[in-house]
């Protein structure tokens, strides 16, 4: 019920606002000069002019006149458009004032824009009725801005800003809302998405521009500082005008979108200069060319087959088809939303991929940790681990007492490190040493270990280095000093990591150039899950033996 409430209020606002009055008017004439006579309701117009001219810090008058009709639903008002500080007059009586005129020695006093005034009861008769306005425009003195009325309840004057401003409040809340989440998920995402960023700008966009544009129902803006406003307007539309197209092209892959948007941005300056100061025919035009930008979009995307490309393509039309049936300042923001539902469901679409993306990877993290355990319970290798370790107990008891520390040290170290996806490398080098020296007991081999240019804070995932140095016991032989040498090299740079690990003996595969196998798949999987698309892996036969390279690039923000 809480939720209705906002709903409710504006629902009996709307409701009672009275019926409408309809009038005749007539277009305003004007007059250079101060006679308080031509507030007057019966005056000779006929040397009045259509243009005001220039006026300079003249006083200068504009008469209209209004018909009323018989049926009057209650006590009118009248709200005027115009620019100046100025008196206003109903059939030669004074009822209020806006600002205050200035003459060719006092200071004007600027007005608002648009204003609203009472008539009263025993002025609000039917039939002719004129209206005059005594007023000077210190500020702006060539623009030619004409003057615009409308009659109505006084009722109706003062609530209909209301209903509709606060329905656009309520809009501008949500974008607020939307604005704030989507920011905090995009920096705290693992990886950052900056579709998400694109879609928080804009919401922020949104919420700028509802609230500038019905500020002027709650706050007096002098007309000097009128522009100030439509000028910051224009710009919102401007960036909301790339931002969304942008964004469409992102969420659907969209081939030499740079072209595309370049394109766009130099049309959008074009129409930005070409109609400078015609606030409404840019904004309009601003609106028209993203729609057709979009709507190329998405026949692009229906073409290619994306999902969702339909029904963002209704959204677009069904958008335009509403806001051509509405007022423009209030149909265009019922565009934006229909727009906004639409990246929304794209959104939806992509979170929902990386989500089945996230289980994917949670799932293959459970098979690495699994493989990894495997890696070292493998029946084969226990079997003639505890035959060697028998060997050893008989023969050398103080061997065989070492030889059982250095299995069980590498089991500590495996089950410490099985549920990680990243480990020090000082602990992966530990755990290397340890399986060299079980292996230098079961084969009665010399294995070396060397490292250089290691950096104990780096990382890397568990057991790689291990499974490389696996393949090297197995795929080569001892030289002729019976020693097998491995060679464990770090090198950072800005940009990458890169690890070189060589095998120094004799290879078996030398000549069937095998590079595969699952311990590589191993691997390959554990450098993905760790380091998504940002590293790369090669491993080839070399003249001493074997040599692999592991290279991370910088991590993609």
């Amino acid at each position: 019920m809480k939720r209705l409430l906002p709903f409710i209020i504006l629902a009996i606002l709307f409701c009672s606002c009275k019926q409408q009055v309809f009038f005749e008017e007539h277009d305003p004439v004007f007059k250079t000069g101060d006679n308080p006579t031509w507030a007057a309701k019966n005056l000779d117009e006929r040397d009045w002019l259509a243009d005001r001219g220039f006026t300079g810090r003249q006083v200068f008058w504009i008469r209209a006149h209004a018909k009323l009709p018989s049926d009057i639903p209650g006590a009118l008002g009248i709200q005027v458009n115009a620019f100046g500080g100025y008196e206003i007059y109903w059939d030669g009586i004074k009822i209020g004032t806006n600002g205050k005129p200035g003459s060719p020695e006092a200071q004007e006093i600027p007005g608002t824009e648009t204003m609203y005034y009472p008539i009263p009861d025993s002025l609000s008769v039917p039939g002719a009725h004129t209206i005059a306005i005594r007023s000077t425009q210190f500020n702006y003195p060539g623009l030619q801005r004409g003057m615009g009325f409308k009659i109505d309840t006084y009722v109706n004057l003062i609530r209909k800003p209301l209903f509709v401003s606060s329905l656009m409040f309520i809009m501008a809340g949500a974008f607020l809302v939307a604005f704030i989440y989507y920011l905090l998920l995009y920096f705290n995402s693992h990886k950052r998405q900056y579709p998400i960023l694109i879609f928080s700008v804009l919401c922020l966009l949104f919420f700028s521009l509802l609230i500038l544009e019905y500020l002027k129902f709650y706050i007096d803006i002098p007309y000097p500082d009128f522009f100030i406003r439509l000028e910051i307007i224009g710009w919102l539309t401007f960036s909301i005008s790339l931002l969304v197209p942008l964004y469409f092209c992102i969420q659907f892959g969209v081939k030499r979108k740079y072209l595309l948007l370049s394109l766009l941005f130099s049309v959008l300056l074009f129409i930005y200069f070409y109609h400078y100061g015609h606030y409404d025919i840019t904004a309009f035009n601003y609106s028209r060319v993203m729609w057709t930008v979009m709507l190329l979009i998405a026949m692009d995307a229906i073409y290619r087959k994306e999902k969702g490309s339909l029904l963002v393509m209704a959204g677009i039309i069904a958008g335009a088809i509403i806001n051509s049936q509405l007022f423009y300042d209030f149909g265009i923001f019922i565009f934006y939303t229909f727009i906004l539902l639409s990246m929304l469901y794209l959104h939806t679409i992509r979170m929902r991929k990386i989500e089945q993306e996230h289980s994917d990877a949670l799932l293959l993290s459970s098979r690495l940790q699994l493989e990894l355990i495997k890696k070292n319970i493998q029946p084969h290798f226990i079997k003639n681990t505890l035959t060697s370790l028998m060997d050893w107990v008989e023969e050398s008891p103080k061997k065989g007492a070492e030889f059982i520390q250095a299995l069980a040290s590498e089991f500590d170290i495996m089950n410490s490190i099985a549920e990680q996806s990243l480990i020090p490398i000082k602990q992966e080098i530990s755990l290397c040493q340890m399986h060299l020296k079980i292996m230098g007991f079961r084969k009665e081999i010399l294995y070396i270990w060397e490292d250089d240019g290691i950096i104990e804070s780096e990382t890397v995932p568990p057991a790689i280095i291990h499974t490389l140095m696996e393949n090297g016991i197995t795929h080569n032989m001892p030289d002729k000093n019976g020693m097998i040498g491995f060679r464990l090299y770090f090198t950072k740079a800005a940009d990458y990591r890169e690890y070189i690990f060589e095998t120094h003996g004799y290879n078996r595969e030398e000549h069937q150039g095998r590079i595969g196998g699952n311990g590589f798949k191993y691997i390959k999987a554990r450098l993905e899950e760790s380091y998504p698309g940002c590293w790369t892996f090669e491993s080839k036969a070399s003249s001493q033996g074997w040599v692999s390279k592991i290279k991370i690039t910088k991590k993609l923000k």
